[in-house]
């Protein structure tokens, strides 16, 4: 599986227009792109622990999108419509940070696949 993390900050004067048109082009992204499988969001919890004043304040957001395989993250990320959300996605925030990775369970941990270098 390949996961596509975006980890966001709107920007402060974002008008409620502006943040609807943001949310329809997102919408219309997962809806109409087939190799999507799933889409889970998140807002940032700040609750006393010691890693939140080593963190830099860049994220309010999260948006994770799982795809089968890099196959199916290069045909959401060159789709029309992703093109589309991608001049909102830009208009909208204040900061931003786009990470894909390949996912795996915790067997795939100790089998040695990940926390190597290739």
């Amino acid at each position: 599986m390949v996961t596509h993390v975006v980890l966001m900050k709107p920007r402060p004067d974002l008008s409620p227009e502006e943040r609807r048109g943001l949310i329809d082009a997102f919408e219309r992204a997962i809806a109409e792109i087939s190799t999507v499988r799933g889409v889970r969001i998140g807002r940032r919890l700040v609750h006393g622990a010691g890693y939140e004043q080593q963190s830099p304040d860049t994220a309010d957001f999260f948006i994770v999108i799982d795809f089968d395989d890099l196959e199916g993250l290069h045909t959401y990320l060159h789709h029309p419509v992703h093109e589309a959300l991608g001049v909102r996605f830009g208009q909208s925030l204040a900061s931003a940070m786009v990470y894909d990775f390949e996912v795996g369970g915790v067997e795939e941990l100790r089998a040695g696949r990940f926390l190597q270098s290739e």
